[in-house]
């Protein structure tokens, strides 16, 4: 049976446990065997971004010395640290010649959770069913930091009941950027604005992200203007059955 490595997530280990438990219900489901290094912590991207080098790598260092006695490929539900796994680790070592090639090890073993039912398993049906309509926001690291937008929507077309509706505007940061939305609240609380009010267009109870980020972020903005719809991590919907 393969085995794969859950990298959880910060996130979702403190805010969302059922975003976790749904890609190990849907991983076993499928018949892969899942594991998880109890050492793994952030993934360090907060660091990284604020410009904090010496404390992005001391992380690396750590999260590779922990994958490093696993084996078997790295899944996470998040876009934004399978970048950080994939593309930030190699330049964060580049040029050392002990850590660089450890950490393009990491990398060439990382998968974003939707990538890798797609295009590791082939599997694009996974027997969910949900009533009514759904609309998706590509978070930005899933979809510029590396590349995947047609996995998730390929996996949504197939959740049997479920209506699919274009979320206007899509591709438009929701404004938490990591960091961003600490150092530039208003710019944050703006884009926030936008899409809630795009959500709102598609007449959908429901928006569906890859990264928990934009989920909190999201979530917490209808919360406080009072709006009825909900966000949901697509592992969740698509181990809705």
């Amino acid at each position: 049976m393969t085995t794969v490595q859950l990298f959880v997530t910060c996130l979702v280990d403190s805010f969302f446990p059922q975003t976790g438990q749904s890609v190990v219900d849907i991983l076993r489901r499928l018949g892969v065997g899942v594991d998880f290094a109890r050492e793994q912590t952030c993934c360090g991207q907060p660091a990284f971004n604020a410009g904090l080098r010496k404390d992005a790598r001391a992380i690396a260092e750590h999260t590779i010395k922990v994958f490093e006695k696993t084996t078997g490929d790295i899944i996470t539900p998040s876009g934004s640290c399978a970048h950080m796994f994939r593309h930030n680790y190699p330049e964060l070592f580049e040029g050392d010649s002990v850590w660089h090639p450890r950490a393009k090890v990491l990398s060439a073993r990382t998968y974003e959770f939707t990538e890798y039912l797609v295009d590791k398993l082939g599997v694009t049906d996974l027997g969910a069913k949900w009533d009514g309509l759904l609309t998706y926001h590509p978070s930005c690291h899933t979809l510029r930091g590396i590349n995947v937008d047609k996995q998730p929507r390929v996996l949504l077309a197939n959740v049997k009941g479920a209506t699919v509706v274009e979320l206007p505007h899509a591709e438009e940061c929701c404004g938490f950027g990591g960091i961003m939305s600490v150092e530039h609240p208003e710019l944050s609380a703006e884009w926030l604005k936008r899409k809630i009010s795009n959500l709102e267009v598609t007449k959908s109870p429901t928006l569906v992200v890859t990264d928990a980020g934009c989920l909190m972020h999201i979530a917490g903005g209808l919360h406080r203007q009072k709006k009825t719809q909900k966000v949901m991590h697509i592992a969740e919907v698509l181990n809705h059955q």
